[in-house]
């Protein structure tokens, strides 16, 4: 979806899931089920054939991270507390409680605070950088996925740690 929201010409330019995974390094099939459950929730527009693609259905700015996040994590308000081995919030709360209630307070508030226009803001600035000849800053996710694709090294055959029997000395 962050992809989809870099592209972002009101709906002009269409990507598709090959496209997507190749620019992201994941695999297509994965991509295309991510795709397709979007779609289902309103947030991208696909068309099938010859120069179709995906687009997002609405202006990035539109879009928070929230919407996204809520079809693919299962929000419990009923929190399986990590360390006390029981329910949070009921009974006696652990040493950490009010730090992982403020965590959780924290991922809400950015989840829901941030849209996905930040992702074409982004790409934004890259291109202007990179036209007006100013080094630009990769992305992590690119210079992971570019470690990835490295070739391996070629391994040495390891030695035999005893002679053959035909070469061993005779008593």
């Amino acid at each position: 979806m962050s992809r989809l929201a870099e592209v972002y010409d009101g709906g002009k330019t269409q990507l598709s899931a090959a496209d997507i995974a190749r620019s992201r390094g994941l695999p297509g099939p994965f991509v295309a089920k991510i795709l397709s459950a979007l779609s289902k929730a309103g947030l991208v527009t696909c068309a099938r054939g010859p120069g179709g693609g995906a687009t997002l259905a609405r202006h990035p700015s539109e879009i928070r991270l929230f919407d996204v996040f809520r079809l693919f994590e299962r929000e419990d308000l009923r929190t399986q507390c990590p360390f006390g081995g029981g329910i949070c919030g009921q009974g006696e709360p652990c040493p950490l409680h009010h730090k992982l209630l403020a965590m959780r307070s924290a991922m809400n508030t950015l989840l829901l605070d941030t849209t996905f226009d930040e992702f074409r803001i982004a790409q934004a600035a890259r291109a202007r950088e990179s036209a007006s000849g100013s080094r630009a800053v990769t992305p992590l996710w690119q210079r992971q996925s570019e470690t990835l694709k490295r070739p391996a090294k070629k391994r040495e055959p390891r030695k035999p740690t005893r002679q053959p029997r035909s070469t061993r000395r005779a008593k």
